[in-house]
């Protein structure tokens, strides 16, 4: 396996090889932010939203309560996210699309419908994290629908412990959250002395329920932007067990309606993503797969392995099959992979070439300019 020594494989959530640096981002309303963590992040930016129109708000929302669209420019692009307006999905999509209308849904599923309904421009998904890894499985929604990736955001998780003003640490029997924050703070829940634990659908809505039922008695697992937004008091803060927090996003676009013969240009430094489907020898196509990448000096950013297992009652992935009737298809066996470039780069139209000709179905997922950065919303 010689090819292998020359793969490059790399995590761009490492902290290991990040070196902390400020760089210029491509929108005005940042405020560069250097964190010294236990182990810091290559570019920690702490993002803020334009307020130069005048409209009283936090976070682009003119009231609290109730989901409506965020106060936005009428031509504004309109990016669908899962939660009630607060919730980290929707800092990343202001991150990502600086002065964007935001329309909160109340799951992952409804926010990918608002953009094929022609509710929403895009689409936002957190996809990954440091803590998780794919857990978040929205991968899957991804592949059974006709969107395309077109943009990434990372965003540090910061968690802060919120309650109804006034509300003393002593006075708090319970704690809400969603799911993956309160398990993401155990330790430090523990020390508090917090031991009832209730999940709810997502972190901003725990602070909307927190807020319009005046729960004296309960604390919700937010972030520090959503107890401004809401006007609640935060008790404390920095709650996540592990430091090193960082969720990636992914914006989902329609595909392009140009019917030119030239393609589009690529976006500066590029990142490509596909998904490779076979029926059997995983290890076999494993390493075709590598070998079809190292042998042209393609990098690698990404690589995960979906195995599928009747015995196990692991169902298979089902993957739209966009170049034929639009079907639904079920795969056992599924690579996701992220490589460094533009798909239309010759070397990698040569590899996606030879993985076609050993795999079922090859699909790209989307190419899009590489941001390695690290938004910090505290």
């Amino acid at each position: 396996m010689a090819f292998a020594t020359s793969l490059k494989l790399h995590n761009p959530f490492s902290p290991t090889s990040a070196a902390t640096e400020r760089r210029d981002l491509d929108f005005p309303a940042a405020v560069y932010l250097t964190r010294r963590l236990r182990n810091p992040p290559r570019t920690v930016a702490m993002a803020t939203v334009p307020t130069n129109d005048g409209a009283p708000r936090i976070n682009g929302h003119p009231h609290i309560n109730g989901h409506a669209h965020s106060y936005a420019p009428a031509l504004a692009p309109r990016v669908a996210f899962q939660g009630a307006p607060g919730a980290y999905s929707e800092f990343a999509a202001k991150t990502a699309v600086p002065g964007c209308a935001t329309v909160p849904c109340r799951t992952f599923a409804d926010a990918i419908a608002a953009v094929q309904a022609g509710q929403a421009d895009r689409a936002i998904l957190p996809v990954e994290s440091t803590m998780e890894g794919t857990a978040l499985r929205n991968y899957d929604l991804l592949l059974r629908h006709d969107l395309v990736i077109s943009q990434e955001v990372n965003l540090f998780v910061h968690y802060c412990l919120l309650a109804m003003p006034g509300v003393r640490p002593a006075e708090l029997r319970r704690v809400i959250s969603h799911p993956m924050a309160l398990a993401h703070c155990g330790r430090a829940l523990a020390q508090l002395g917090l031991h009832r634990r209730e999940p709810v659908e997502d972190t901003a809505g725990a602070v909307e329920m927190l807020r319009s039922h005046r729960l004296l008695d309960t604390a919700a697992i937010a972030s520090p932007r959503a107890a401004l937004l809401y006007g609640l008091d935060v008790l404390a803060d920095g709650l996540q067990d592990e430091s090193w927090n960082v969720t990636r996003f992914l914006l989902l676009s329609p595909k392009s309606s140009t019917s030119s013969a030239t393609p589009p240009l690529p976006p500066p430094n590029p990142k490509t993503s596909m998904v490779i489907a076979h029926r059997g020898g995983s290890m076999v196509v494993l390493l075709k797969v590598l070998s079809a990448f190292s042998r042209r000096n393609i990098n690698l950013t990404k690589l995960e392995i979906i195995n599928s297992s009747a015995s196990e009652n692991k169902a298979p992935v089902m993957i739209l099959d966009i170049r034929g009737k639009g079907s639904l298809r079920a795969f056992p066996h599924v690579l996701y992979v992220d490589f460094e470039g533009s798909k239309e780069d010759p070397r990698a139209k040569e590899a996606i070439d030879e993985i076609s000709q050993f795999s079922v179905f090859v699909r790209i997922l989307g190419c899009y300019a590489a941001n390695p950065n690290v938004y910090d919303l505290q």
